[in-house]
């Protein structure tokens, strides 16, 4: 098992990196204000990651299910639709964003004081949409086909290559916001390229080749990953609401702050995701045999997996707040007051990470309604009504709560509905 887990969580930390180190050479680099422009145009760019990601683990769950019947071929059909339908959808946002970058900012919020820098980043993040997404769809394909240590050093190799690219666009060549979006992009497109060596070499079961189009299995692609791609969206609707009220209660200063401690919650969330796809593989594999026994063991293991490195990470983000801030290069101003609130909202990542791997094991096991609904819930509904509602009743500071509030409310009733989906054991299909 932790052949699976612990990759998948090292690909998707190191593929946030690309994100975090962007900020921290951008807030060092360019400025505070330069880093809330970026934490503006975040929700654009996490609604990129969030359909990315409903795509290629819609087709992975499926693809793991038929490798667990032994349908390689069957298996090798899902993976080639699912990539046409990932190149379709990265082409249809490279276009909206670049091309309507200006306008969609404006709509996130971004005032005069982020506009231009938020514009320019999101142009150029646009430019690169379709290779990092093609990037991302191969890394989730090729850690179900037993490639987890490739996709791990891909994701590695990539982040060095961002470093170093952001160092160099940012300071010596003085680009700012663009010049971060632009290495960001360059390193997902040598990711691919190193991804795409496993396929000429032909290693592996998966192939790419002619595939006969069939609407019915685009169709289960969707609803197979539309649980996961409606909790990837928590994210992006928490900040779009997080930014919002900020800006209308407290102003510049609270976007500034959100825009470190989203970083810190977007990256423990990144974990969260990544221990529920590294067990991905194994649930969709354990269910398709039919093997009820190692399905509890990994359910088991993976909530308590989530809720240890949950306590560890929101304790780290608690005692490392200042130097964290310095990292980023925050003024005094918005270090102290980010410092003040951080411990408020990092409580909340605990309930996230049990949520995150209840969510995927449904998913995984041929329960996307219900693993949908609770999606629905927690990443559009509850969140966004709880934080709008929040500091309405108890005040401004207690929006840094909502996380936590929202979270819990949806694990009494993730919880509920597991529970009565497992009456009567697990019914395989």
């Amino acid at each position: 098992m932790a052949r699976y887990v612990i990759p998948a969580i090292c690909s998707n930390v190191c593929f946030f990196l690309f994100t975090i180190v962007d900020a921290i050479f951008v807030g060092r680099g360019v400025g505070t204000n330069a880093l809330g422009a970026i934490n503006l145009a975040g929700p654009a760019i996490l609604m990129v990651g969030a359909v990315n990601m409903l795509i290629s683990i819609g087709g992975v769950a499926i693809y793991a299910i038929r490798i667990g019947q032994g349908d390689v071929d069957g298996a090798n059909d899902v993976f080639r639709h699912g990539i046409l339908l990932q190149l379709c959808a990265a082409a249809v946002f490279s276009v909206t964003g670049t091309f309507f970058a200006d306008g969609i900012c404006a709509l996130l919020g971004a005032n005069e004081t982020f506009h231009h820098l938020a514009v320019d980043y999101l142009f150029w993040y646009s430019i690169f949409i379709i290779p990092s997404g093609l990037s991302i769809g191969l890394q989730n394909y090729c850690r179900n086909d037993n490639a987890p240590g490739l996709v791990s050093m891909v994701v590695i190799i990539t982040t060095i290559c961002n470093i170093f690219g952001d160092w160099l666009l940012i300071y010596p060549f003085q680009m700012g916001t663009r010049g971060a979006a632009i290495a960001t992009g360059i390193s997902q497109t040598i990711g691919l390229l190193i991804l795409l060596t496993r396929f000429a070499r032909k290693r592996g079961s998966l192939r790419f080749g002619r595939a006969k189009l069939n609407a019915g299995l685009f169709r289960d692609i969707v609803v197979h990953g539309l649980p996961e791609g409606i909790s990837q969206l928590s994210n992006p609707v928490m900040t779009l609401c997080m930014n919002f009220v900020l800006i209308q209660r407290i102003g510049d200063l609270g976007v500034n702050a959100f825009s470190v401690i989203s970083y810190i919650a977007s990256f423990s969330i990144t974990a969260f995701f990544g221990a529920s796809e590294g067990l991905q593989p194994l649930f969709g594999q354990s269910y398709g045999a039919k093997n009820e026994a190692d399905l509890k063991y990994y359910l088991k293991t993976g909530l308590t997996v989530s809720a240890v490195g949950s306590i560890l990470i929101t304790g780290l983000s608690i005692l490392l707040g200042k130097p964290i801030c310095v990292l980023f290069g925050t003024d005094t101003v918005t270090t102290e007051y980010i410092v003040k609130y951080l411990p408020q909202f990092a409580v909340g990542f605990i309930i996230t990470a049990v949520n995150v791997m209840i969510s995927a094991y449904l998913y995984s096991t041929e329960r996307s309604a219900l693993s949908t609904g609770i999606n629905i819930l927690r990443s559009l509904v509850i969140n966004s009504a709880v934080i709008l509602i929040l500091p309405h009743i108890f005040g401004d500071g207690a929006i840094w709560f909502s996380l936590l509030v929202y979270e819990a409310i949806v694990l009494v009733i993730a919880v509920g509905l597991l529970k009565y989906s497992e009456r009567n054991g697990i019914q395989f299909k």
